[in-house]
């Protein structure tokens, strides 16, 4: 069973992308997919004017809070006294964007209810995709 925790948060742009000083971002997670976050955000902030959603993992949010987190697209890094930094690196450019670490906290914590770190395989059903896959071959 698929149960989803979304949140609208505002994103304050630092660079890289169209000038827009802040623009409203929505987090997403998924139970049925225990390990990743989204984070989307809406057309007229994007370089391509589409929706562009990125995901990455829960836990590199969380670590990103309170230290530099992230070598490969995305990064997370706490900036001040309540804000977090969210650097997304694609062959377009980068975007640099800042979020209230309130409302960062507030879903993960909401995330953390739903599907307690270091537990996320649990929700998984391996026999299920297996078959799935065995299925398509």
């Amino acid at each position: 069973m698929s149960i989803v925790i979304e949140q609208p948060v505002e994103a304050r742009l630092v660079a890289a992308a169209p000038r827009m000083p802040s623009i409203p971002a929505k987090l997403h997670y998924d139970r049925s997919d225990p390990f990743a976050v989204r984070m989307t955000f809406p057309a007229p902030s994007t370089l391509e004017g589409v929706e562009v959603c990125w995901t990455f993992a829960r836990e590199l949010l969380v670590t990103g809070m309170d230290q530099e987190e992230g070598h490969g697209d995305v990064r997370v890094r706490p900036y001040g006294y309540d804000r977090t930094v969210l650097e997304f690196h694609a062959p377009e450019g980068t975007a640099v964007v800042h979020i209230r670490s309130g409302e960062l906290r507030a879903f993960l914590e909401r995330t953390t209810e739903l599907v307690p770190l270091g537990l996320e395989h649990l929700q998984l059903d391996l026999d299920h995709d297996l078959a799935e896959l065995m299925r398509e071959a």
